[in-house]
């Protein structure tokens, strides 16, 4: 078992961080050093902006800035993140919501003056400047750097998880941390359906799930059980959270939530259970 562990670390520590590179398209050139930012230092460059980064697991950002003869200038910044499901929940959480989303790597947009695409644990973002029309150049920049970057072009297994009779088109997101504004629910994924809100939340264990249902339970007053939910049920009412139905299905917490009172969870929530494996 060790030595099968070490020849995994060694692979992983094999594969080069992807740093962006101003010569993968033609007719651009560095401008000043090439940038390299940790959790001490991003919160200098990004300004104060850098908790979000944090909340995605953040460990390493590599960027350089490329111009051309006209004057253009484009700022390309590759940053490693958690796991391969916080990069794509990254993207997700700062795409453009407006426009489509687009299958470059496990997800990107390109936008007139900003590109983005997450794939592996990396997610890539490109600013482009002056104002004006830049999907040109920002295109052939992506097109270039997506095949650099390790990892998956996949989307998280999460999202067949969520039934999609009702879902909301590109509504499903990752909450890295309390989940609905509980602790209890540390990081999971949220969907939007016309009847409320589904939320999926893995645990590590059966157990693990077990305890978080117990504290979930606790939490909302008249708590009623629900029979024939997968491995156990309840359904409650709260001030914030209106109707809702959780549920324990093996290792994960799931349920629906803010359903109005003339609503029914049950059926999505039945729908639910049954796409968890």
């Amino acid at each position: 078992m060790m030595t099968l562990l070490a020849v995994f670390f060694a692979a992983q520590a094999a594969v080069p961080f992807p740093a962006p590179d101003c010569a993968a398209a033609p007719g651009w050139t560095q401008q000043g050093e090439a940038r390299s930012y940790d959790p001490e230092t991003l919160f200098d460059y990004m300004n104060g902006n850098s908790e979000g980064y944090f909340a995605y697991g953040f460990t390493l950002m590599k960027g350089v800035t490329c111009v051309n003869a006209a004057g253009d200038q484009l700022v390309i910044d590759v940053s490693e993140m958690g796991d391969p499901d916080r990069a794509w929940g990254f993207f997700v959480t700062n795409r453009d919501q407006r426009s489509p989303v687009e299958p470059i790597g496990s997800a990107g947009q390109v936008l007139p003056r900003r590109a983005t695409f997450a794939k592996g644990r990396h997610y890539l973002e490109i600013a482009a400047s002056p104002d004006k029309d830049h999907r040109e150049a920002l295109r052939a920049f992506v097109t270039a750097l997506e095949p650099r970057v390790p990892g998956p072009a996949a989307v998280p297994e999460a999202l067949a998880w969520f039934p999609a009779e009702g879902l909301e088109p590109d509504s499903i997101r990752l909450v890295p941390e309390s989940v609905l504004g509980l602790r209890a629910l540390k990081s999971g994924f949220m969907g939007q359906y016309a009847v409320g809100r589904a939320f999926v939340v893995p645990e590590a264990t059966p157990a693990a799930a077990t305890a978080t249902m117990e504290t979930l339970r606790a939490r909302f007053a008249g708590a009623s059980p629900v029979a024939g939910l997968g491995d156990d049920a309840f359904s409650a009412q709260d001030q914030y959270l209106g109707r809702l139905l959780v549920l324990r299905k093996d290792a994960r917490v799931a349920g629906v939530v803010n359903v109005a009172a003339d609503g029914d969870p049950t059926a999505l929530a039945k729908a639910l259970a049954g796409r968890l494996r």
